[in-house]
C-alpha cells in the first residue's frame, strides 16, 4: 500500500481513534446527507481541506456516497475549479489576453517559468507556487498583468518579478 492509500486508514497518533482527516471528510458527507445532488459542494469542501482532490479521498467519497468513481472523475475533470494534483500555496495566473499579449505577457510568462523552474500548468516541488495562464484577468489597462492568489500585479516587467515573488513565502 502506498502513502496515499494509507491517508484515511491511519489512526490518530494522539488517541488511536479515527484519523482527523477522515473525521473532517465524514463531517462534510454528513452535512450533505439529505441534500439532493450534493457531489459538487462535497468536492469543493474536500478540496478546501487538501488544496486538491487526492485519489484515495475520491475513492472514499465514492464508497460512502454510493456514487460510481467514474461519475466523480467525470465531474472533477469537467470543471476547471477541481484539481487532481497538489497545488502551490500561491497560485500565479498570468494573463495571456490580447492587451497583455501585445504588451509582453508571453515574456512575463517565460521569465516566471525560468525563475520558478516550472512550466505553466505545474507546481514547484516545494509547493510554494503553481503557475497558470488565463485568457483574461480583466485589468487590460494594467497590461501585462498577473494575479497571485487574490492580488493583481500590473504594468509588469521581468525586472519586477523577483521582488513580487519574494513577498509570497
Amino acid at each position: 500500500m502506498n502513502n496515499s492509500e494509507n491517508r484515511l486508514e491511519r489512526k490518530c497518533s494522539c488517541c488511536g481513534g479515527d484519523n482527523p482527516e477522515k473525521q473532517r471528510i465524514d463531517a462534510i458527507l454528513e452535512k450533505y446527507a439529505y441534500v439532493k445532488g450534493p457531489l459538487i459542494p462535497i468536492l469543493q469542501e474536500v478540496q478546501n481541506l487538501y488544496n486538491y482532490l487526492p485519489k484515495d479521498v475520491l475513492e472514499y467519497i465514492a464508497d460512502k456516497t454510493g456514487t460510481p468513481i467514474s461519475e466523480i472523475y467525470g465531474v472533477v475533470t469537467f470543471y476547471s475549479l477541481f484539481h487532481l494534483n497538489p497545488r502551490g500555496r500561491n497560485v500565479i495566473r498570468v494573463c495571456q489576453g490580447t492587451a497583455c499579449h501585445v504588451r509582453g505577457g508571453k515574456t512575463i510568462l517565460q521569465a516566471l517559468e525560468k525563475q520558478l523552474g516550472i512550466k505553466a500548468g505545474h507546481t514547484t516541488d516545494d509547493l510554494r507556487f503553481t503557475l497558470e495562464t488565463v485568457a483574461c484577468i480583466g485589468a487590460c489597462g494594467l497590461a501585462p498583468v498577473m494575479q497571485i492568489n487574490d492580488d493583481t500585479h500590473g504594468r509588469l516587467t521581468t525586472d519586477k518579478l523577483a521582488g513580487i515573488l519574494a513577498r509570497y513565502k
